[in-house]
């Protein structure tokens, strides 16, 4: 023990998980008290599960950890803030091991035992979820990815752990109370034995903009899943997943089933076929969150979309066909009221109404949030009496929901006044000053993020008027993207009216501009490339072609510009996919699959050089060189093929006529690369027509063949892919891209050797390739570079996009949901979207807004 500073605190004589953490706080105290920062500072990094670093001691969870005495806290935390104090007061190191030690020991004696699976009656009382005794390999990876997504979803919505308290009201006609087992407070901790208790099991949550809807699916899902959570984390067997879906996501006229099963190969990385199984055998409980979101605000007739979906769903049953089948819909009141005018229902659904905060929850939150001896105490009593002045009606109606309480928080602890804040005229109409307060709040919060998260990267932090400029425009842009929607029938993935795909945000810098801009570089990369090839190849000069045309000129020609016709075509496809997720394989996997195809591609390789061979005529080349350039080219087609289908077992595939069916033109393409590189040494063996034809015909259906190889194997989720990144799919499209054109340079480079020295031909391999995997592989990351370019030249949006995008939600302006951005709250992105720009198009947006964001 250190015996130089007296009235250390003694974990040892806390008898309680409460004594305890007044133990931590205590022993903070006596290290001088050191500020969160410091402690943070002081307390290192630590690693997650996915192998990111991140701070063991965050501020916001250190706040919170050190005001809930009900809970024992982790011992990674205990760790890191014993030490962190410690160091504060420059205890030395040799003596930290002897102290953490005491204190594990302390927590250790207060751990509780792990409890038991339920059994007998305990299990009867929550049927909806038993364990699953045979083991389902689709459903634990589907739990593993809900329970990490939703964990990583509730931090950005909550800021850490601490909430406002959610309560919540049962409608006495929607439930049977014998139902529900035992006594049910009625608070986000009871949500899942209210959810296992019904019969059947539906659930409407119904309540106002920001009471807390979203955050009550989190928990509800988290619940149901965390009796299967295992001591290693892994979670076990559950019988049905509940899987949180965004409802914006459907599209009018799409069956349910096949859509969710959609949404678990999208958000999650199952396989088709297993998505399709688990929803067909009952093993997912959807849990639709945000009904409201479907159609446009403010309304404009009746909600046809909500109609359209809770008419799905009323038709969606159990396994048996006979009852409803369960399913949890999240609605904000007014819509609900709109839909029950229209006559429509969620059938057979218990039906809970979110309460606004009273007065004295949100009293109980501020003290929370800002004990005694808060920096921000005097502003806790200020909001108080605000509540209980003159006008506390108003006040009260305007922070009576989570959302506008975080708002007002954020806002004081940026330095903002609260008594300005909350400042209205008592004889003013409550409704109207709780609207005037929540346009306040609303307006101070993007400088009050900024103010609070200065910029990390690069030094510079970023300016609020500059913030909110790109934030408007982003808001605009979803605007945009609804109206996208609902006049396509099949809009691409992502294309909703809360989505920030970053594959789909280039029509910001106009869309014309930007696909003719796309275009006319595809057109460039397409001739650089097609140049490259004829200058490596070296088969004719520019003299050649001044005397006419032969018919293998005329033949080479015409394959360089169907290649270039075909690549322009590509880049003016209305949205460029950038499919996939990531691929995080471990790298003996991808070792073995390298070195399998490349083994494969051997033998390949070697028959097709022979096959060259045969057709020249041993005018150009000999056995030698057709064995090992065939070897190498195929060595190095295989290794690619193989490595990129690593990251494929056990994820879904496409078939060969779904590839040939949808891919047709970038087959073609790849198809004419081949029949160009196969002609160019039949040509300077001045082979016969028959061998010329034979030449081209068979290296044109191999690269055919090989261009559905790689469609087959890139793209799509690895199956030991956690979660995918919202611009990991545009990172894959880019290094599929590449991977396309340096294959093809490869195949290049060994012809063009034949005629040219090795420094020119790698020179005109190299610029042929990426210039071929930019025009033709890497489509919908070029479109987005280029429209992100003239975004940012426009002053609409950032250069460095992905740096304030991550920033922003750091700052918790924007959070990830899956693999998109959206916003912290759709107040906010409403609150933030111009008016009357509806309609306009994406990239007309206001002028004078442009100059601003530039400054």
């Amino acid at each position: 023990m250190i015996a130089d500073r007296p009235s250390q605190p003694d974990p040892a004589q806390a008898g309680s998980v409460a004594d305890f953490v007044r133990s931590l706080v205590q022993l903070r105290q006596w290290a001088g008290q050191p500020s969160l920062s410091r402690l943070r500072s002081l307390g290192g990094q630590t690693v997650t599960p996915d192998g990111a670093m991140v701070d063991a001691l965050p501020k916001s969870t250190t706040s919170h950890v050190l005001r809930q005495t009900d809970r024992l806290p982790r011992w990674d935390f205990v760790r890191a803030f014993v030490t962190a104090c410690l160091r504060s007061c420059d205890v030395p190191d040799e003596l930290i091991p002897e102290e953490l030690e005491r204190w594990r020991a302390a927590r250790t004696a207060l751990a509780e035992p792990v409890a038991p699976p339920p059994s007998g009656a305990e299990e009867r009382t929550s049927p909806a979820m038993p364990p699953e005794p045979r083991e389902d390999h689709a459903l634990e990876l589907l739990s593993r990815r809900v329970v990490r997504e939703e964990d990583r979803a509730r931090k950005g919505l909550l800021s850490g752990y601490n909430i406002a308290p959610v309560s919540f009201g049962l409608y006495a006609d929607s439930i049977r109370r014998d139902d529900v087992p035992g006594e049910l407070a009625d608070d986000l901790h009871s949500i899942g034995r209210l959810f296992t208790g019904l019969r059947p099991q539906r659930l409407l949550v119904v309540g106002a903009s920001g009471s807390g809807k979203t955050v009550l699916a989190i928990e509800l899902v988290l619940q149901l899943l965390e009796p299967f959570v295992a001591a290693d984390g892994r979670p076990g067997h559950p019988r049905m997943v509940p899987v949180r879906l965004n409802a914006a996501r459907w599209t009018l006229g799409r069956p349910f089933e096949p859509w969710l099963a959609e949404q678990l190969v999208q958000d999650f990385g199952l396989a088709l076929e297993d998505a399709l199984r688990l929803v067909r055998d009952r093993r997912v409980l959807p849990v639709v969150d945000g009904l409201d979101e479907l159609d446009p605000e403010p309304s404009m007739g009746s909600p046809r979309r909500a109609i359209g979906l809770l008419t799905e769903l009323n038709r969606y049953s159990d396994l048996s066909g006979r009852r409803p089948g369960a399913v949890v819909v999240t609605c904000r009141a007014d819509r609900h009221a709109e839909l029950r005018a229209a006559g429509v229902e969620l059938d057979n659904a218990a039906r809970i109404h979110l309460h606004s905060l009273t007065t004295e929850q949100i009293s109980t939150y501020l003290h929370a949030r800002w004990p005694d001896g808060h920096l921000c105490e005097k502003h806790r009593d200020d909001i108080h009496a605000a509540l209980s002045g003159p006008a506390g009606k108003a006040v009260h109606t305007a922070l009576a929901t989570p959302w506008r309480l975080l708002l007002t928080v954020t806002a004081v602890e940026a330095g903002a006044d609260p008594v300005e804040l909350l400042r209205v005229d008592p004889r003013t109409d409550p409704r109207e000053g709780a609207v005037s307060i929540g346009r306040r709040l609303l307006e101070a919060y993007v400088p009050a993020a900024t103010g609070l998260t200065p910029r990390a990267a690069l030094g510079t932090p970023y300016r609020s008027r500059q913030v909110r400029s790109w934030l408007v425009h982003l808001a605009d842009h979803l605007r945009w993207q609804a109206t996208r929607t609902a006049e396509e029938d099949r809009p691409p993935p992502g294309l909703t009216a809360i989505d920030i795909v970053p594959h789909l945000l280039w029509p910001i810098g106009g869309r014309r501009r930007v696909q003719a801009l796309h275009c006319l570089c595809s057109v460039i990369f397409a001739v650089i490339a097609m140049l490259a090839f004829w200058t490596g190849s070296a088969v004719d000069s520019p003299g050649d072609l001044r005397a006419g045309l032969d018919p293998e000129q005329l033949l080479t020609l015409a394959l360089m510009a169907g290649w270039v016709a075909v690549a322009t075509g590509l880049s003016l496809s209305p949205w460029p996919a950038a499919a996939g997720g990531r691929a995080d394989v471990p790298r003996g996997r991808r070792i073995t699959g390298g070195l399998l195809g490349a083994l494969a591609g051997l033998p390949v390789g070697v028959l097709g050089g022979l096959a060259g061979l045969v057709l020249t005529g041993e005018r150009i080349f000999g056995p030698v060189f057709a064995v090992a350039a065939g070897g190498t080219g195929g060595l190095a087609l295989g290794a690619v093929i193989g490595l990129t289908a690593a990251g494929r077992r056990g994820a879904e595939r496409m078939t060969v006529s779904e590839v040939v069916r949808t891919e047709l033109v970038t087959l073609v393409g790849f198809g004419l690369c081949g029949a160009l590189t196969g002609l160019a040494p039949l040509r300077l063996s001045h082979a016969g027509p028959v061998p010329l034809a034979a030449g081209v015909t068979g290296a044109f259906v191999l690269a055919f063949t090989l261009g559905v190889l790689f469609k087959i194997t890139t793209g799509g989720w690895s199956k030991d892919a956690e979660l995918a990144h919202p611009r990991e799919a545009l990172h894959r499209n880019l290094t599929i891209g590449l991977a396309f054109g340096l294959t093809g340079g490869v195949a290049a480079f060994l012809v063009f050797v034949m005629n040219q020295d090795i420094v020119e031909s790698l020179a005109c391999a190299i610029v042929g390739g990426v210039t071929f995997g930019l025009a033709f592989g890497a489509i919908a990351w070029t479109r987005t570079m280029i429209g992100l370019v003239v975004a940012a030249m426009r002053g609409l949006l950032p250069l460095r996009l992905w740096d304030f995008l991550d920033w922003a939600c750091e700052a918790r302006l924007l959070r990830v949901s899956g693999a998109t951005y959206q916003f912290r709250h759709r107040e906010l992105q409403d609150f933030l979207t111009p008016s009357g720009s509806a309609g306009k198009g994406t990239g007309r947006l206001w002028a004078g807004r442009r100059r601003a964001g530039a400054r």
